[in-house]
C-alpha cells in the first residue's frame, strides 16, 4: 500500500513496494490490475440491472416487460455476466496471479493495453447492437436467430483482447522465471491461474472457429449449419464457465491465506486436480446437446461419464483441501476447541472470509451436486430447458465465482488501489445478503423446473398460445421465493457495487505507514488489520506427527454431510426418471 519503490529486474523498473504482504508490483500490472477491475465493475452493474428487470417478468405476478424487450433484456443480462463482468474480472486476476504474486514486471505493458482497448471497444459495440434492438438473440445466439454484423464483430474484438491477455500472462511467467522471480514450482495460486489461461486459450480459438463464420454468414457470404454452430459454440459456451472454475478455486486458496493462514495440505494433489481440469473438464459442454438428434448415443456417454468424472473428481479434491486448509491453518494457530470450535471463531465480520465460505458451500453444495446430475446423460432428459439448467449455473457462476471475485475485492481495494473501504457496515453484511439471497434463488428456480417450467419462455403460463399448459399450484409459491431471493441477492449486488464504486473514488487512501497491525480500527477487512501470524517449524513439525487428516475432523464431518446430499439428491433423480419412463 505504499508509495515507495524499489529498484528490481535487469530492466531497471521502479516497483511499488506492499508493506503487507511484501510484494514488489510493477507499475504498469497496477494500473492494468484497476482498469479490467473498474470495467468488470461496470459490466456488473449493466448485468444486474438486467436481472432485476428479467426476475420481475419472471416472477408471474408482477410481468413486468413484454415478450420483446424481455429476450432483449435477457440477452444484455447474458452477455454482461457471463462474458464481460467474468472476463474483465478474469483478465485483472490474470495480472495479479502472474505479476503481483511473482514480484515480476510485464514484459510488454502496451501489449496490455492494446488487449484492453480491443475488449472495451468490443464490449460496447456488443452494448449498443443490444441495448438498440439489432441483437435479440439471447447468450446463445443460436443460429438461425440473426442479429447484425457488429453485434459478431464485437464479439470478436472482445475475445482477441481476451486472447492477447492470455498470451501475455504466459509471457510473463517465463519472464519471471528467466529473471529468477520464483524459486522451485510456481506458488498455487499463480498455478491454478496458469490453468485457467490454458482453459481460456481453448475456449477462445472455439469463439474464433464459431463467431467468425458467423459474422460471414450475417453479411450473407457463407450459410452455417445449425448443428455445426451449437456443437462449436457450447466449446466456447460452456468452456468459458470453466474458465471461472478455476480462477475462482485460485481465489479460494488466495482468501484462505490472506483471512486466515489457511494452508495447503498437499500442493501436489491440488496441482494435480487443476491439470484435471486441463485434460477434462470442457467435456462437461456436452450437456448442451444430450438433446439434439444429431449426436450419436457413443459421444452422448462417451461425453457424460467415464472421463468428465475426472473433473468431478478434480473439484471435490479442492472442495476437501480448501476448508481442511482454512481448519488446518486455525487449528496451528490455536483455535482446537472442539470439532467446529474452529469455525465458531472464524472471522465472520470479514467481508472475505464470508464470501470465501459462502462461495465453496453454495457452488460445492448447490452447483455442483446439480451440475452432475443434470450432465449424466439419462437425467439430462428431464431436466433439459427447464428452469432447472439456469438454477444450477446461477449456484456455479453467480454463488460460486461471482462471490469468490466478490471477496477477493475486499482485499485489492486496499492492497492495489490503497484505498479504505467505504459503508464498511454494509461491506460485512453484503456476503450474507448477495449469498443466501442467490441460495434461495438457486433453490428455488431449481425447483420450479422440476416441475417443468420452461427455461426460456417469456410467459410460463403460454397464455398467447394455442394450447394451454398447467402446472401445479406450488409453482405459483415457488416462482414468488424465488423473486424474493433473488430481490435479496440483488440488494447484497448493488451494496457491492456501492463499496467497490465508493471505496475506490471516494476511500480515503491509505499511507506507507498503515500496514498489518498499524491500520486497526480502520475500515479494513480483518486479514489486513490483523494478518494471520506465520507459522513456525514446530506447527510444521506438528502437522507432521499428527498427520494433516487427524486434525481436520471438521471438515471430514462436512465433506460427510455433502456426499450424503449428493447420492440422495442424484438417486431421487432417477426415481424422478423411472416415473417418466413408467418403470416399476
Amino acid at each position: 500500500m505504499s508509495t515507495a519503490t524499489v529498484r528490481t529486474g535487469p530492466e531497471g523498473v521502479a516497483f511499488r513496494h506492499c508493506p503487507i504482504t511484501g510484494l514488489a508490483v510493477h507499475p504498469q500490472a497496477d494500473l492494468l490490475i484497476k482498469a479490467n477491475a473498474v470495467a468488470a465493475t461496470v459490466a456488473l452493474l449493466i448485468g444486474g440491472v438486467a436481472a432485476l428487470l428479467v426476475l420481475l417478468t419472471r416472477w408471474q405476478a408482477v410481468h413486468l416487460l413484454d415478450a420483446v424487450w424481455f429476450y432483449r433484456i435477457l440477452t444484455v443480462h447474458g452477455m454482461n455476466m457471463l462474458i464481460f463482468f467474468i472476463l474483465f474480472f478474469e483478465m485483472a486476476v490474470l495480472y495479479f496471479a502472474s505479476a503481483a504474486l511473482l514480484s515480476t514486471r510485464l514484459p510488454v505493458p502496451s501489449l496490455g493495453w492494446v488487449a484492453f482497448a480491443l475488449m472495451t471497444g468490443g464490449a460496447l459495440l456488443v452494448e449498443w447492437m443490444m441495448w438498440s434492438g439489432q441483437a435479440d438473440v439471447l447468450f446463445t445466439s443460436y443460429v438461425p436467430l440473426r442479429a447484425e454484423p457488429p453485434f459478431y464483430l464485437g464479439v470478436i474484438l472482445f475475445a482477441v483482447g481476451a486472447l492477447l491477455v492470455v498470451g501475455h500472462f504466459f509471457a510473463t511467467l517465463v519472464v519471471a522465471k528467466r529473471e529468477k522471480a520464483y524459486e522451485g514450482s510456481l506458488p498455487l495460486v499463480t498455478f491454478g491461474a496458469l490453468t485457467a489461461a490454458i482453459i481460456a486459450a481453448a475456449t477462445l480459438l472455439h469463439g474464433a472457429l464459431v463467431y467468425i463464420p458467423t459474422f460471414l454468414w450475417s453479411l450473407g457470404l457463407i450459410r452455417i449449419d445449425p448443428e455445426f454452430y451449437r456443437l462449436i459454440w457450447w466449446g466456447l459456451g460452456h468452456a468459458s464457465q470453466q474458465i471461472n472454475v478455476a480462477a475462482m478455486v485460485s481465489i479460494w486458496y488466495l482468501l484462505g491465506a490472506l483471512t486466515v493462514g489457511a494452508v495447503v495440505l498437499n500442493e501436489k494433489v491440488s496441482r494435480v486436480a487443476f491439470a484435471l481440469y486441463i485434460l477434462f473438464i470442457s467435456m462437461a459442454s456436452a450437456h448442451h446437446l444430450l438433446v439434439d438428434p444429431g449426436f450419436g448415443p457413443e459421444w452422448k456417454v462417451w461425453n457424460t461419464s467415464y472421463f468428465m468424472y475426472m473433473a468431478v473428481l478434480a473439484s471435490m479434491i479442492h472442495g476437501f483441501t480448501v476448508p481442511a486448509g482454512i481448519e488446518l491453518g486455525m487449528r496451528l494457530r490455536g483455535e482446537n476447541r472442539g470439532i467446529f470450535g474452529w469455525l465458531a471463531r472464524a472471522p465472520w465480520g470479514d467481508p472475505g472470509f464470508s464470501s470465501l465460505v459462502l462461495s465453496v458451500v453454495v457452488f460445492g453444495f448447490v452447483g455442483g451436486i446439480t451440475g452432475v446430475t443434470f450432465g449424466t446423460e439419462q437425467i439430462n432428459i428431464i431436466a433439459h430447458n427447464t428452469l432447472r439448467i439456469p438454477g444450477h449455473f446461477h449456484a456455479t457462476v453467480v454463488s460460486g465465482t461471482a462471490m469468490a471475485f466478490m471477496g477477493i475485492t475486499y482485499y485489492l481495494i486496499p492492497l492495489i488501489f490503497r484505498r479504505e473501504l467505504v459503508f464498511f457496515r454494509l461491506a460485512r453484511i453484503q456476503p450474507w445478503l448477495f449469498g443466501l439471497g442467490m441460495l434461495v434463488f438457486s433453490i428455488a428456480m431449481t425447483f420450479a423446473g422440476s416441475f417443468g417450467v420452461p427455461r426460456r419462455h417469456w410467459d410460463i403460463t403460454f397464455s398467447q398460445a394455442p394450447f394451454g399448459v398447467e402446472f401445479s399450484p406450488a409453482v405459483d409459491l415457488v416462482i414468488a421465493v424465488m423473486a424474493l431471493g433473488g430481490l435479496v441477492a440483488i440488494t447484497g449486488g448493488a451494496i457491492y457495487i456501492a463499496v467497490t464504486v465508493g471505496s475506490v473514488f471516494f476511500g480515503r487512501r491509505l499511507g506507507a505507514e498503515e500496514s498489518g497491525r498499524g491500520a486497526a480500527g480502520k475500515a479494513l477487512p480483518r486479514g489486513i488489520v490483523v494478518p494471520p501470524r506465520p507459522l513456525t517449524p514446530a506447527d510444521d513439525a506438528n502437522v507432521v506427527a499428527v498427520g494433516a487428516l487427524g486434525i481436520v475432523p471438521g471438515t471430514l464431518v462436512l465433506v460427510g454431510v455433502f456426499l450424503a446430499a449428493f447420492v440422495t439428491y442424484y438417486f431421487v433423480n432417477w426415481k424422478l426418471l423411472s416415473v417418466v419412463w413408467k418403470v416399476g
